[in-house]
C-alpha cells in the first residue's frame, strides 16, 4: 500500500511520529470482521459457541476469524445479525453512557444513515418505544438503507430520503441526532484502494466545509439539552477534533466524550466519534416529527413491513437450498395451501410468496435478490447453532 505523501506528513503532524507509524503499519494489516446479533428478532436462536471473542464495547457483538460468505446465509438476509466494523459499534457505549438513563421513549434522527449499520444499532439500544428516523439523501444508498432497516425489523423506525435542509421545519424535534458525516475516508484505506487514490488535502478541506454546512442545517432540529453524536471515518484533526471545537465555540455545545479508533492500535477500522450536549436554555416547545413527516420523503416504514407477515395464516418453512433459491427470486415447487404465504427459514420471515397449490410464485423484492449464481467458496458463517 502506497499512501499519499501529504497524508503521511499530515498524520505525523496530527498524531506524532510514533503513533503515525503504528497507524501506517496497521493499514497494511488484514481488516477485522465482526457481527452484531439481533436479540429482538433472533432470540429463539442459540448463538454458536464459536462466538467466543466479544467486542468489549457492544453487547451481542463478536469478532470473527476472517471473512465469511454472508451472502449465502439466509439468517443474514432475515436480519438475525448485521455485519459491522467493530469500531463503529462504539456507538453502543456512547448510548449506554448518555442515553440509557432516559426513562421515557425518545425521538432520534440518523441523518446520514446508509447502509444502516449505526441505524440498526440505534434501533436496538434506544429506550423502548423510541422513534428512529433513518435518513439518506442519495437514492441508491437510501434503497439499501431501507432494505437493511426493514430486515432488521425493529418497530417505530422510518426511512427517509432527504437532504439536511429538508428537516428545517422540525424545530427542536429530536432528542438525539447522529451525524455520521461524509468525510475524506481515511479510515477506509485498507478496505478500499479508491479511497487512497481520491484523497487529497483539498478534498479534506472540501469535506470540512460540507460537514459544517450539514451541521448548521440540522442543529436547529435538536432540542435544548439534546445529544448530538458526531462521527467520521477519518484520522485528521481538521474533520474531527477541530469540528467539535467549532461546534463548541459557534453553538455552545458541550463535549461529553470523544474517541479515535486507529488500525494498528484498535481492533477495527478508522473512526472518530464525539458526543456533545446542546445547551438547555431555550424554552421553545418541541415539534412532533411524526406529525410533520408529510414534508419529508418517506420511503419505508418498518412497522408496515413487519405487519405484512401477519396478514396471512399460511407459513412455509424452507430448507437451506430452498431458502437460497427463494432469495435468488426463483419459483419454488412446493405443495402448500393456496393464497398469500409468509416464507420462513428457521422461523424467521424471509418474505412473501403466492401459493398456487404446487408452486410458490416468488414475491421477494427483485432489488433485494441474490444476483450471483455461483456457489460460495468461502465458509458459511456459523453465527447460530
Amino acid at each position: 500500500m502506497t499512501l499519499p505523501e501529504d497524508f503521511v506528513t499530515l498524520m505525523h503532524s496530527h498524531l506524532g511520529a510514533e503513533q503515525a507509524e503504528a497507524l501506517f503499519e496497521g493499514l497494511r494489516q488484514v481488516p477485522t470482521v465482526a457481527v452484531r446479533l439481533n436479540s429482538h428478532k433472533a432470540s429463539h436462536l442459540t448463538p454458536s459457541p464459536k462466538l467466543c471473542d466479544p467486542v468489549p464495547w457492544c453487547p451481542d457483538a463478536y469478532y470473527l476469524d476472517g471473512h465469511k460468505a454472508f451472502t449465502f446465509d439466509p439468517l443474514f438476509h432475515a436480519g438475525a445479525y448485521y455485519v459491522q466494523d467493530a469500531s463503529s459499534m462504539y456507538l453502543a457505549e456512547v448510548l449506554r453512557k448518555y442515553v440509557s438513563t432516559y426513562l421515557s421513549p425518545i425521538t432520534a434522527l440518523d441523518l446520514c444513515a446508509a447502509p444502516g449499520g449505526k441505524s440498526t444499532l440505534l434501533a436496538a439500544h434506544l429506550p423502548e418505544g423510541s422513534t428512529l428516523i433513518s435518513n439518506e439523501p442519495i437514492r441508491r444508498r437510501a434503497q439499501v438503507l431501507a432494505e437493511n432497516m426493514q430486515k432488521w425489523g425493529h418497530p417505530n423506525c422510518i426511512v427517509t430520503q432527504n437532504y439536511p435542509e429538508h428537516f428545517s421545519h422540525l424545530t427542536h424535534a429530536f432528542d438525539l441526532i447522529l451525524t455520521d458525516v461524509p468525510c475524506s475516508g481515511e479510515g477506509m484505506f485498507r478496505k478500499d484502494p479508491v479511497a487512497i487514490s481520491e484523497w487529497s488535502l483539498d478534498n479534506v478541506q472540501q469535506c470540512v466545509t460540507r460537514q459544517r454546512d450539514i451541521l448548521r442545517a440540522i442543529l436547529p432540529t435538536l432540542r435544548p439539552g439534546g445529544l448530538l453524536i458526531y462521527s467520521t471515518c477519518t484520522f485528521n484533526r481538521h474533520e474531527d477534533e477541530e469540528q467539535v471545537e467549532w461546534l463548541h465555540s459557534e453553538y455552545g455545545l458541550q463535549l461529553l466524550e470523544e474517541r479515535h479508533f486507529l488500525p494498528g492500535r484498535d481492533r477495527g477500522e478508522g473512526l472518530y466519534i464525539a458526543a456533545l450536549r446542546k445547551q438547555s436554555t431555550d424554552d421553545s416547545t418541541p415539534s412532533n416529527p411524526i406529525k410533520s413527516l408529510k414534508a419529508l420523503n418517506v420511503i419505508a416504514d418498518v412497522n408496515q413491513y413487519n405487519q405484512q407477515f401477519d396478514i396471512t395464516d399460511i407459513r412455509i418453512e424452507l430448507t437451506y437450498s430452498q431458502a437460497i433459491a427463494y432469495l435468488r427470486h426463483e419459483a419454488l415447487h412446493i405443495n402448500a395451501p393456496r393464497g398469500l404465504a409468509a416464507v420462513t427459514y428457521r422461523d424467521l420471515p424471509l418474505g412473501l410468496a403466492k401459493s398456487v397449490g404446487n408452486r410458490l410464485n416468488n414475491l421477494y423484492p427483485q432489488e433485494w435478490r441474490i444476483r450471483t449464481t455461483y456457489n460460495p467458496t468461502e465458509p458459511l458463517p456459523e453465527i447460530f447453532v
